[in-house]
């Protein structure tokens, strides 16, 4: 029987004949039906498992929400062609000859290599499905252990240095470090321009204080760079020649800087926020928590924010004595505000500009505090007085700058991540902050903040989704199938897939992140679909199989049943490998980039890609074997076969 129904098939597709023209319309539209219902579902499947993506929230859905509406319409488009255009062209350009896909040189070539490997593993099918699942289970490890982080680090091509010193640093002090630590960095060949900045701008919206230094380094291109250097070596590098005595420095580059600022008040990598009502108690806990950080491996730049230390001018008015010369409050702070703060004279006029005259003291004398005790008051009886004769002048010391989230006080212990994964060094410091702290005063609280805070909410929301996504496929292949056993089988191909991918995230050494999860999301879509085509695929052979065997079962045997299934795999070499070589040759110019923005898409590439080989070895050496299985199981407990496809 198996030799004879292999025959008949040779015999079925392997001339060439002419075709009348109601032959040739009714073969179109009968084939344009099939290919309709099957783009159908792809495109589908293939919207719905990008979905998660558009319902992230923050910079990740601002990031890649593009990337995936640009998908979508792409889809929506390609299918609409495939359904009306396509049809209408094959009607036009095709001639009254029909070639059968046996005499295509490049299936011949594909098939030739697929043929033999496909019948060996439908023999060992055991053995092929133990070594799928050996597979498998060794990746298992790697997905324990690898790292996590939001999003892949961005070269932006430029440094931000954000030393930090106490917070009663004066202004000329603060300028002779800016300059120390720019004219150092100018030093190092890599560097081409450098621009420091002390204090906050003339604006409203920067709050930085006097004690904060960032210095913006705009690096060569790194052919001009010394040989072996990287950028992690540079900045240890730079890192140790700029230490100065009481400075803290900490890098960062300015972009993500200030993205971090705006959307978490945390200008690096990750922040531990310590809520309370006392100022005191807060910093208190920040530098317990500063010693419990310490020695973590690739922590670094770890920094508690100021909260004591400030130094203020305060002049405090003696009511009696200022009575006794004749003066009130009004007449000493009118003074004091003019010769310290500066007071508005005038408005000068200049053609179309208009400028402001201030009038105070020079810098000199407002810098002494017994300049400033000197400062005369004009009165009226007593002629001039200095003004510590009617207030006490002295310097004292309060908060440098008080923060408040969430309607409380708030401190902050800072710190960035360099040479280990973002989710292992969070993790460790959370078990050491624990150990610390077996229970916080009442009142008080501890929270992450930074990138972390990003990467969680992110992860939170993928867990939500993903599932929702899972059983919304599920259902639409149920409705393509009608059978939960095909379900489960196209759903077998996803953890191949995510084995390839979690292989090649081990061996470039790239991090779970936001992007990596993009990726991935990408690879499960193509694997359902590629999946779905490959059993719609054999469920059309056993079909035919089952109508020339005038549907008596009892002579369909278990090798003409293998040889059916083989035959119907076979046929599906072609298109499978046209769809998996699109998408990969499409993708090769992303791994093979090095500029700016390849380190965020790369990570979008590499499961993908290497998903998708995996995947595509799955669907044409294992699928056939579980399918074969599977139907080999249904004859024999059932005596009948399921052939419920795309079709019915």
């Amino acid at each position: 029987m198996e030799k004879e129904n292999s025959i008949k098939v040779k015999e079925r597709i392997g001339h060439t004949r002419e075709i009348p023209e109601e032959e040739r319309v009714a073969i179109i539209e009968d084939s344009s039906r099939t290919i309709g219902r099957s783009v159908f579902f792809s495109v589908i499947i293939m919207i719905i498992s990008f979905a998660p993506i558009l319902f992230l929230t923050g910079q990740e859905k601002k990031l890649f929400s593009p990337l995936v509406l640009t998908k979508t319409f792409s889809l929506i488009g390609a299918a609409i062609l495939a359904i009306t255009v396509s049809p209408m062209l094959t009607r036009v350009f095709m001639k009254c000859k029909l070639i059968p896909e046996s005499r295509n040189p490049v299936s011949n070539f594909f098939i030739t290599i697929y043929k033999p490997v496909a019948r060996l593993c439908l023999t060992w099918r055991k053995t092929v499905l133990a070594l799928c699942f050996v597979l498998i289970a060794a990746s298992v490890p790697l997905v324990i252990n690898l790292g996590t982080e939001f999003m892949p680090p961005l070269d932006e091509g430029s440094l931000l240095l954000m030393p930090v010193t106490l917070p009663d640093v004066s202004n000329s002090e603060a300028k002779r470090i800016t300059q120390l630590q720019d004219k150092i960095i100018k030093g190092f060949p890599e560097v081409e321009n450098v621009l420091g900045k002390a204090g906050r701008a003339y604006t409203a919206t920067d709050n930085a204080p006097i004690s904060m230094i960032e210095t913006i380094i705009v690096l060569k291109q790194k052919k001009y760079w010394r040989k072996g250097m990287t950028k992690e070596k540079l900045i240890k590098e730079m890192n140790d020649k700029v230490q100065i005595p009481g400075v803290v420095t900490g890098w960062t580059q300015p972009i993500i800087n200030r993205i971090n600022m705006l959307s978490t008040g945390i200008r690096t990598d990750v922040g531990v926020k310590i809520y309370g009502t006392n100022l005191d108690s807060i910093y208190a806990i920040s530098r317990k928590v500063e010693g419990s950080l310490k020695g973590i491996k690739g922590l670094e730049d770890l920094y508690v924010e100021q909260l004591t230390g400030g130094k203020y001018l305060d002049i405090k008015i003696r009511r009696r004595d200022a009575a006794r010369y004749g003066l009130n409050i009004d007449d000493v702070n009118m003074v004091i505000e003019s010769a310290l703060g500066g007071m508005i004279l005038t408005t000068t006029v200049e053609g179309r500009e208009r400028f402001s005259v201030n009038l105070r003291l020079a810098q000199e004398y407002r810098n002494d505090i017994d300049e400033i005790k000197r400062i005369p008051i004009q009165t009226m009886k007593y002629g001039v007085l200095p003004i510590s004769s009617v207030a006490d002048v002295k310097v004292t010391e309060g908060p440098p700058m008080i923060n408040s989230e969430n309607a409380m006080l708030r401190g902050t212990v800072l710190f960035n991540v360099r040479g280990r994964d973002m989710g292992s060094v969070v993790n460790e410091a959370k078990r050491k902050i624990d150990e610390t702290f077996k229970q916080l005063p009442q009142g008080y609280y501890i929270d992450w903040s930074g990138q972390y805070e990003n990467q969680v909410r992110a992860q939170q929301r993928l867990k939500i989704i993903i599932p929702i996504v899972l059983l919304v496929i599920g259902f639409i292949l149920y409705i393509t199938f009608h059978s939960f056993k095909a379900v489960a089988v196209v759903f077998i191909s996803v953890p191949v897939a995510l084995m390839g991918g979690v292989y090649s995230l081990y061996y470039y050494n790239v991090n779970f992140s936001v992007a990596v999860a993009v990726g991935f999301i990408a690879l499960f879509g193509v694997a359902v679909e590629t999946g779905v085509l490959m059993i719609a695929y054999m469920n059309d052979t056993i079909r035919k199989m089952v109508a020339q065997s005038g549907n008596g079962l009892e002579n369909i045997s278990l090798p003409a049943l293998k040889e059916t299934i083989l035959f119907g795999a076979t046929q599906r070499v072609r298109p499978l490998l046209m769809t998996v070589l699109a998408n990969i040759l499409g993708l090769i110019p992303v791994l093979a980039s090095t500029g700016t923005g390849s380190d965020v898409m790369k990570p979008i590439a590499i499961p993908f890609v290497f998903g998708l080989i995996t995947s595509t070895l799955f669907v044409l050496i294992v699928l056939p074997v579980i399918y074969n299985l599977l139907k080999e199981w249904e004859l024999k407990k059932h005596g009948r076969l399921v052939v419920l496809d795309i079709e019915e």
